[in-house]
């Protein structure tokens, strides 16, 4: 049975007053967990006067003030770091606990064996009616869903208490907190998202682990505060942690298995969105020698190798469709005007999704080394290997972007899938309600 006397609740807010004025007074009424409990809130350089809000509505709440955004990662190490507590217990500023969530977490925690390092709740939507988080699944490459996520609760069937889970979800878990620093907390380099993928994983890798309990339930305003930082710079962080959560974690066994379907489908999800979602795009698949520099075909070998070449100068002005071709008709006005202007054949960058990927690529090619480093840390503090881990939780596959379904229905890419990691395959609707 752990050891546990103390509890901190630590949330992290970052222009969240107006879900503080719900949260805090929903931990107030919790019922009596049997330890001394207390309440740390760091505030994220909001500009909406939470801090002062705080100290003046909740003396008793202990405040730490940054200056600065630190993300929700280093945030949280910090709450940590300044907490003494036997336990840590994460949950978003956005949500409404029931009276004993907390209490249901410390039970759960202190009825489990030793090697557990973690106890994660259920979080449903604000109105009680669907399943937010229960249980997570992470993908072959290093993404993670909220299985039956926005589910109704009266379709779901839920993990039993006590159920081994693959990770917490970082906005409704208890974690012991020594297991907490010397797995190395979340991961700094994240700022936010898959951090408790990540977490989960090294936690087992180390060798303990973390279970389920659905009593701990909490009401949760979906996307409420991650609205803020907007849908494209989310992106940046999935992609760039997932690829980090991967690389990092899996064992020296299976990666160099996996790491060459992960760059497979990290290279064609970004070619996908360069050729469909910007001006020009298309041009990006042409074979140069297919007729077009090396006048290496003509006529029908031509049209069989490429059907585009061919085609009459207006059907390929119907194909743009009109807001490409209104903008082809002003690049060429403006590099009859400007000579230096861009040509109207050449592709233009404009779909900021496609902008979200390319800069997640650049941000892991210059910090390979750091990676690396952070690579070697965990796998120093191994103590079993993934198959453990993968044997109780299968990687899925899951279609998800552009193009997705037609890559991993590919005999190429199923040539590339690592023979020893166990898979599960499924649909996004399977994964999740797409209502």
């Amino acid at each position: 049975m752990p050891k546990l006397e103390s509890v901190a609740v630590a949330i992290v807010s970052w222009n969240g007053r107006q879900h503080l004025e719900t949260c805090l007074p929903a931990l107030a009424k919790q019922r009596d967990p049997g330890v001394p409990w207390r309440v740390m809130v760091l505030d994220n350089g909001s500009s909406d006067g939470t801090v002062e809000w705080l100290r003046r509505e909740h003396p008793r709440v202990e405040v730490v003030a940054s200056e600065v955004n630190l993300g929700f990662c280093s945030a949280n190490n910090r709450l940590v770091e300044e907490s003494d507590a036997d336990a840590v217990i994460f949950l978003n500023n956005d949500t409404r606990p029931q009276e004993d969530w907390l209490a249901a977490l410390v039970d759960e925690f202190r009825a489990a064996p030793e090697d557990v390092a973690a106890v994660s709740g259920m979080i449903v939507d604000w109105e009680g009616e669907r399943l937010d988080f229960a249980k997570g699944v992470m993908t072959f490459d290093g993404h993670a869903f909220q299985l039956d996520f926005r589910r109704p609760l009266d379709q779901v069937k839920l993990p039993a208490a006590g159920s081994e889970l693959p990770f917490g979800c970082g906005g409704n878990v208890l974690v012991r907190r020594d297991s907490y620093l010397q797995a190395g907390g979340f991961d700094p380099a994240y700022f936010a998202y898959l951090e408790d993928v990540d977490l989960g994983w090294r936690l087992w890798s180390g060798g303990e682990r973390v279970l389920f309990t659905p009593q701990a339930v909490v009401h949760h305003r979906s996307s409420a505060t991650s609205d803020l930082l907007g849908l494209y710079n989310r992106g940046f962080l999935f992609e760039r942690n997932a690829f980090l959560t991967a690389y990092k974690n899996f064992d020296d066994e299976l990666w160099p298995q996996v790491l060459p379907t992960i760059l497979l489908t990290l290279n064609h999800r970004v070619q996908e969105l360069l050729e469909k979602n910007n001006p020009g795009g298309a041009l990006l698949a042409l074979d140069p020698y297919a007729g077009h520099i090396a006048n290496t075909a003509s006529g029908a070998a031509a049209s069989a190798l490429d059907p585009t070449l061919h085609r009459s100068r207006l059907d390929r002005w119907r194909s743009y469709g009109p807001r490409e071709l209104v903008g082809r008709l002003l690049l060429r006005l403006a590099r009859w005007a400007w000579p230096g202007a861009p040509s109207p054949a050449d592709p233009v960058l404009r779909d900021e999704r496609t902008v979200a990927q390319l800069r997640a690529h650049s941000f892991l090619l210059r910090h390979l080394d750091q990676a690396a480093a952070d690579r070697h840390a965990v796998q120093q503090r191994r103590k079993r290997p993934d198959q453990d881990y993968f044997q109780r939780f299968p990687a899925y596959v899951v279609p998800t972007y552009p193009g997705d379904q037609k890559l991993f229905g590919s005999s190429g890419f199923r040539s590339w899938l690592a023979p020893d990691l166990p898979i599960v395959e499924a649909t996004l609707g399977e994964i999740m309600s797409l209502e």
